[in-house]
């Protein structure tokens, strides 16, 4: 029988984090692909976005790996607190993903930005917190 991970909904957001990277960055081939587009953008729109809502991705996901990572080593959170945490870091990451690739949610990508920020916020307060 396998132990229970010390940081469960770590692992839990790293896995769901690589899945969705994985479904951006073959987004992105795949209109290179049909647009036989090596480098760049090639001024395609379609491109353009696909490009954006991956490198938005990765300028954010590390971070909220690292706060949840954080957060679990450290106990200065509770397991619910962490858990909602890291849910709130993947419904973000979907609804601006959805949002800049223009699949229509009402308002997903800046809900998304909002709920990401927040939760960064709430993540940062409580690591700053673990300190006093």
């Amino acid at each position: 029988m396998q132990a229970i991970p010390a940081i469960p909904a770590t692992l839990f957001l790293t896995a769901i984090f690589a899945v969705m990277l994985t479904v951006l960055s073959l987004l992105v081939s795949l209109q290179r692909r049909s647009a036989k587009i090596g480098t760049g953008d090639g001024d395609n729109i379609v491109l353009r976005r696909r490009i954006r809502a991956h490198g938005n991705f990765i300028e954010n996901a590390p971070l909220l790996v690292l706060v949840c990572v954080v957060l679990e080593i450290s106990a200065t959170a509770s397991s619910a607190t962490i858990w909602a945490l890291a849910v709130a870091f993947i419904v973000a990451r979907l609804l601006h993903a959805l949002g800049v690739l223009e699949i229509p949610v009402v308002g997903s990508q800046a809900v998304g930005m909002v709920l990401q920020h927040v939760a960064i916020l709430i993540g940062a307060v409580l690591l700053l917190r673990g300190l006093i």
